[in-house]
This record gives C-alpha cells, structure tokens and sequence, in this order.
C-alpha cells in the first residue's frame, strides 16, 4: 500500500532576513529625518507666517514673506556678491590646490613637512583663523599695518576691514586658505591613484610632459577634482565663520552673502530670514542636481 506524500517542510526564515537592510539603513534613515528632513519642513513653515523678533506667532503670512525679501534693496547686492564670492574662492581653491597636490606628488626634500603644515588651517578652527586675521588686519593694533608702515609701503595704518572694496579681497583670500587643505589632499588622493604603468605607456608613445598632462592626468583626475569642486561650491556658499568673524557682514551688508544676510535678518523678521534659509537651501539643490547631471554625462562620455 502506497505511503501518503510526506508535505515539504518550508525553510524557516528569520524575519529579520525578511527585511532586508531595513534594520541596517533604520537609523541612517531616522536620523535624516531628525536633523535634515525636519528642520527643512520647519523652515519652510516659518518663512509661511508673520513671526516678530521675541518668536510671537501672528498667523500666517502666505507668500508675503518671499515678496518682502526679493523687494528688499540689500538682496541684489548680496546676491551679485555671492556669486562673486563662490566662484572667485572655489576657482582660486581649485588652482592652487591642484598646483599644490602636483607638487607634494613629487619626491623633494620636506615633502612630509610640507604636507603636515598644510593642515594647519584645516586643523583650526575657521571661526578662530577668521578672527585671527580679523586682529591681524587691525587698523590700530593690527601687524600688517605696523609692517607695512615700518617698511615704508604706506604713509599710514589703513582700515583694511573698513570698507567693502578693501575686506572683500582679504574675505576671498582667507576663504582659500582655509579651504585649500581639504582640496589640495582630495586632488592628491586622485593623483595616487593614476598607476605608474600609463604614464609608462605614454613616455612609450612619445608624449611630452603637457600631453602626458593633458591626456592623461587631467581626465583620471577628473573623479576627485569633481567630488573637490562641488563640496567647496556648497561649504563656499553657505560660508558663514569667515565673514562673520572679520566683518559680521558689514558695513550695512556691503559683504554679506546670502548665508551671512539670513543671518543678520533675524534680529529684525524671523520669517523673513527663513525664508532666505528655504531660497539658499533651493540653491544648494539646484547645485547638487548639476553636479549629478554633470557627473552623469561623464559616465556616457566614458562609454
């Protein structure tokens, strides 16, 4: 007599296994929520309602807010300095660092020193290395003046911090030298990567130093230089230490960014500087999503 089919048994399986990543990405994902996704829902909603400086709720505003701040007569000046400001720092930073990650590429005598000196400004903090110059530049106590006066290049102690058109070439130039170690060590990173054997190949081919340079170098570079280019467009942008530190934006927000000015908004309409906040936020993405159409047509030219 035929024995009944014995049923299968199906495997037990762990529900975590169910799950996937879940359980991994979990607070990953929770913490986006807590320190991104939130404050931004928040912002957005602040800049929607009439709230004064002591925080009092008035009701809603609409879109009375964002007409205020683009008829404010500061905000072109502040914008057209922005932009000044991000691309004059982020291309200068982008120069000298590759200058500098070529050069510490190089076997010379201190290379190790060089390199460990170049943290400096890295290790510090902005804000302090802001204020350190702030000091330097000092009309009355201030170094530079008493080196210059003593070595005869100006009759007297100027006001460099004084006026906008003499604090925004040293904001700029304070602004690169604190960004270059980030840059200048994420190029070099890209630079050690390119394996000996295709400069090998090229010197085969008879390529000079410029085409070996230019053919070669620049475009296996091009992974770092782009991830370099759009952290400092995006850290360069939403700068607030250096400017804060050595002009608070002043004189009457001659050299205020967008960041700076949002700032100095919400000591008189915090809507107002909200909604700042939610037009640079709107920058920053439209800059990241370039970046990643940039990025993406690279892939395409590779294949």
């Amino acid at each position: 007599m035929p024995r009944p089919p014995v049923p299968r048994q199906r495997p037990h399986r762990d529900p975590l296994r169910r799950l996937g990543p879940v359980p991994w990405l979990a607070p990953a994902v929770l913490l986006i929520l807590a320190v991104v996704l939130w404050p931004v829902v928040e912002m957005v909603r602040t800049s929607l309602r009439r709230i004064d400086t002591t925080g009092t709720d008035h009701g809603a505003a609409g879109l009375a807010t964002y007409r205020k701040l683009f008829a404010d007569p500061r905000l072109p000046e502040v914008l057209g300095w922005t932009v000044l400001w991000t691309v004059a720092v982020v291309g200068l930073t982008m120069l000298l660092s590759l200058a500098l990650a070529q050069l510490f590429n190089q076997d010379f005598p201190g290379r190790r020193f060089t390199r460990w000196a170049l943290i400096a400004p890295w290790a510090a903090s902005v804000l302090m290395t802001a204020i350190g110059f702030r000091w330097m530049l000092d009309q009355v106590a201030g170094v530079l003046n008493r080196l210059l006066v003593d070595l005869g290049l100006i009759d007297r102690p100027q006001a460099w911090l004084g006026d906008a058109a003499h604090a925004k070439p040293w904001l700029i130039a304070v602004a690169v030298f604190v960004s270059l170690p980030f840059t200048t060590y994420t190029l070099l990173a890209g630079l050690q990567t390119v394996p000996a054997e295709v400069y090998e190949a090229a010197r085969v081919d008879g390529a000079s130093r410029r085409q070996t340079y230019r053919l070669v170098t620049l475009p296996l570079l091009r992974p770092a230089f782009l991830v370099a280019l759009v952290v400092n467009l995006i850290n360069v942008f939403n700068s607030f230490p250096v400017i804060w530190g050595m002009t608070q934006g002043g004189p009457n927000a001659d050299t205020a960014t967008t960041t700076v000015f949002m700032y100095m908004l919400r000591g008189y309409d915090v809507a107002e500087s909200a909604a700042m906040s939610v037009v640079n936020f709107a920058v920053v993405i439209v800059m990241v999503l370039l970046f990643l159409r940039v990025s993406r047509w690279n892939e395409e030219q590779d294949q």
